[in-house]
């Protein structure tokens, strides 16, 4: 397995951190598609790296709370950011909790928040292992972890009075829901619906 895959193996059984694996479509060329490989997340790749002003686009490449990037594998880099976001103190307060056929999103700020918000939900599949045939890992079998299905912007919060927001959501596949500033940027608050 590569040390990147490795790494959110790793992250993937921390419960204070969602990792969320995105994979890109700008490699099928190569002869090898990804399964999993979708335009609209190579779209967000693209919108992290305009939202900094840069032209550039890296795989690996990891997100850290939305804001810090780190390009490549580089496991001391990225532990140094989740130190950080994990010391932060959260100003949100985000619960999800599952009712029947609905996700129920409940989230309170402890001071106003400077922008508003958007109310994202994610479905990804905990575990997939696959058989890669082409590519520069052709021959090898990797297992990846919370490889993301769907990712949509289901709501705005402003951020001042409390939210309480309630959504469809289908079949047993696990949810985050996270809460972020447009840019893409920022994450404020994120929680799994186990």
């Amino acid at each position: 397995m590569p040390p990147a895959d490795e790494f959110v193996a790793m992250l993937a059984a921390d419960p204070r951190v969602v990792p969320l694996a995105l994979h890109v479509d700008y490699w099928d060329y190569i002869g090898w598609a990804d399964s999993f490989a979708q335009a609209s997340f190579t779209a967000r790749q693209k919108a992290y790296a305009r939202a900094i002003g840069s032209r550039t686009i890296y795989t690996p490449q990891f997100i850290i709370g939305g804001q810090d990037r780190v390009e490549g594998y580089s496991a001391e880099a990225m532990a140094e950011y989740l130190r950080a976001h994990l010391a932060a103190q959260d100003s949100v307060n985000l619960t999800v909790t599952r009712d029947g056929g609905n996700i129920v999103i409940r989230a309170e700020a402890d001071a106003p928040l400077d922008e508003g918000v958007r109310v994202q939900l994610v479905r990804y599949l905990p575990e997939e292992t696959v058989s890669i045939k082409r590519g520069e890992n052709a021959g090898r079998t990797i297992t990846y972890y919370n490889v993301v299905s769907s990712w949509e912007n289901i709501g705005e919060w402003g951020g001042r009075d409390p939210l309480e927001m309630v959504a469809p959501i289908e079949g047993d596949l696990p949810a985050v829901v996270i809460l972020q500033n447009g840019g893409p940027a920022r994450i404020v608050a994120a929680a799994r619906l186990e």
